[in-house]
């Protein structure tokens, strides 16, 4: 479907990557991996023809239909949930029109006889035709399944998009992406604004997708569940295994052991080699034999071993001072958005040392709690923190909140104490942020470089209690991997949102779920959660719910779109063969009325001509059968 063959990409006279060479066909689930700056985006937007390579050639069949997520997207205003979903359907949209075109012309024009009428009533029936065939009697039933299959609930589908976060328009376009059954589906961090319910519904749509999909994920798990081959960019190169992440991590690291062991041995032959030589040189009589060993060593293929960029972050989050027992009391609170309740009477007790999970669906309340603790806004009720306690948060969109305009340096030392200024550059350090790199302007950091910043601007201040909503948003997988190390080594209280199942595996003792404005708890980690939920048995079971409703719903849509054009083509196909009937009626009526008048005037004659009585007698009796007709019609087009 797809062939990719010697791509290069480099920026200031750096490669990015260089002669990468891979094929693309049906039914790849490809994820693309790498490290944070590897090129993955890049390679993205050069599939999808958004950005041209240095140099390479991308080779396609024809009238291959590509669709891309891109992180950024831009959204008409004034239209509905169901409306912008719908744009997805191009095709059906413009037959779709050209039948309430055909049909307004039908119920408008009386000149049944004509040509042009008869043109309409084919056009009618190729469109229609047409219509089924794109699925168009399907196609309301598809947008409703996918976009609750997303999270979307009924109620907010003739909503403004215009009134929903970035997050949930991202949704919206990664809905239309799959309504649009593209050839290749290329698909840049689906899951950053997914819950978990929605990430376990895609990874099960994903599955059985028949086309190319290929996936730019720092979620493992996710990674492992749908894609059935890697490629990962790791500088400048591409490495590309027909396994999911995690066997492909396995494979890559045995092969790489054998290439060391190969390359160890083929070193020590080298070795006696060379010393050979050395020994042969010294001797006149053996300097034919030192020449030929020479040559034999020139011509061998030196064994190189796969280079990995194993550089990662070296974070750790000390305790400033041992808090009281009790670190947050939370007391019946309440918040509303106007109308909109949130949350209403949560009560919570959080001891030092604990560390909980949030989880549940988005807009369920888990970030609005987390601000509360934080006091970001008011509510009521009462969320008390216990004694010495220092609390450390990282929002969501943290690094938002980085002036784009000031350097690396800049930033740490602004938020740097007299105690810790000294200590800025050296964090930048095992921030992987080293050597010049802490001059840039922050608004030239890619999003999983912003995270790690404000991760370390963190650090600066003193911590008994983390509170962490989606930490993990843009960072690499390596980057997660020692975020969580970090996490699981810190001594304090931790309070965290996440969706990432992989990243919160191990890393709670306490589990509260966020649904209908209030919290349950579960008593152990993400794995205990799920169990208990039987989330994924549980999301089969809504989805088939979800499915039989929406196949009923199709149905009804089908059979009534489809009774409605159908009526409307019998119809007029109906009035069609009446005025027909009626034509003829009146032709044979003047026939008749002129052979009553030969007969009147010159009966003797043409009673002799036996002919002439059986034509008579013929069109008196066609004109029988076509009254008979003309009532059985006009019954019919009553009954409609």
């Amino acid at each position: 479907m797809l062939n990719i063959h010697n791509l290069s990409v480099s920026f200031g006279g750096t490669y990015l990557f260089e002669e990468v060479t891979f094929r693309l066909g049906a039914g790849d689930r490809v994820g693309l991996v790498g490290k944070n700056g590897a090129g993955k985006s890049t390679m993205l937007k050069i599939l999808a023809k958004d950005f041209a390579p240095d140099s390479g050639v991308i080779s396609q069949e024809k009238e291959v239909r590509m669709g891309f997520l891109r992180q950024d997207i831009d959204f008409e205003q004034g239209r509905t949930v169901l409306e912008e979903a719908y744009e997805a359907f191009t095709d059906i949209k413009i037959v779709e029109k050209k039948l309430e075109q055909i049909n307004h012309q039908l119920v408008t024009r009386t000149d049944y006889e004509s040509e042009e009428y008869s043109q309409i009533i084919e056009d009618l029936s190729d469109y229609t035709h047409r219509f089924e065939l794109l699925g168009g009697y399907n196609y309301i039933g598809d947008t409703e399944k996918i976009l609750l299959g997303l999270g979307f609930k009924r109620e907010v589908f003739n909503d403004q998009t215009d009134t929903f976060s970035g997050g949930w328009r991202m949704r919206i376009e990664l809905a239309k992406l799959l309504l649009q059954a593209n050839d290749v589906l290329l698909l840049d961090e689906p899951t950053n604004h997914l819950d978990i319910e929605s990430i376990i519904w895609l990874e099960s749509f994903l599955r059985n997708y028949p086309g190319v999909v290929v996936i730019v994920s720092h979620d493992k798990m996710f990674l492992d569940n749908v894609t059935n081959r890697t490629i990962e960019i790791s500088l400048g190169k591409a490495y590309d295994f027909n396994k999911p992440y995690s066997e492909y991590l396995e494979l890559r690291g045995e092969i790489r052991e054998k290439q060391l062991a190969t390359q160890k041995n083929q070193a020590k032959k080298i070795e006696e080699t060379e010393k050979l030589i050395e020994k042969f040189r010294a001797k006149a009589s053996k300097a034919s034999m030192a020449q030929s060993l020479i040559k034999k060593l020139d011509k061998v293929e030196r064994i190189e071993v796969d280079e990995d960029d194993n550089s990662v972050m070296n974070i750790s989050f000390p305790v400033s001072k041992v808090p009281g027992k009790v670190v947050i009391e939370a007391e019946n609170v309440t918040k509303a958005y106007g109308d909109r309740v949130i949350l209403k009477d949560i009560s919570l007790l959080v001891e030092r040392g604990s560390k909980i999970a949030f989880v549940g669906q988005n807009g369920q309340g888990k970030s609005t709690f987390i601000k509360a603790i934080v006091n970001e806004f008011e509510f009521q009720g009462s969320i008390k923190l216990g004694h010495n306690v220092q609390v450390g948060y990282f929002a969501q969109n943290q690094a938002e909140y980085l002036d784009g305009e000031i350097t690396l340096l800049q930033t740490m030392e602004n938020a740097a104490s007299d105690s810790n200024r000294s200590k800025v550059r050296d964090m930048l350090g095992s921030f992987l942020f080293r050597g010049d790199e802490v001059e840039k302007k922050v608004k030239v950091l890619s999003g999983g470089e912003r995270n790690r910043l404000a991760l370390c601007k963190l650090l600066l201040q003193p911590i008994n209690v983390l509170v962490m909503d989606e930490p993990t948003n843009h960072l690499d997988i390596k980057s997660k991997n020692v975020l969580k190390a970090a996490l699981q080594k810190y001594e304090g209280t931790l309070l965290l949102v996440s969706h990432d199942r992989d990243f919160l595996q191990g890393m709670s003792n306490i589990v509260y779920e966020f649904k209908d404005q209030k919290i349950k708890e579960y008593l152990g980690d993400i794995n205990y959660f799920l169990e208990q939920r039987n989330l994924e048995n549980m999301r089969e079971v809504e989805k088939k719910d979800s499915d039989k409703l929406a196949s009923a719903q199709s149905k009804d849509q089908k059979a009534s779109s489809k009774a409605s054009y159908e009526d409307q083509k019998k119809g007029k196909a109906l009035q069609n063969r009446l005025s027909k009937i009626e034509s003829q009626i009146k032709q044979l009526e003047k026939d008749l009325l002129h052979d009553d008048k030969m007969l009147a005037s010159n009966y003797d004659k043409h009673i002799e001509d036996a002919a002439f009585f059986v034509a008579y007698n013929k069109k008196k009796s066609d004109l029988d059968q076509l009254l008979l007709d003309w009532e059985i019609v006009q019954e019919e087009i009553d009954a409609l």
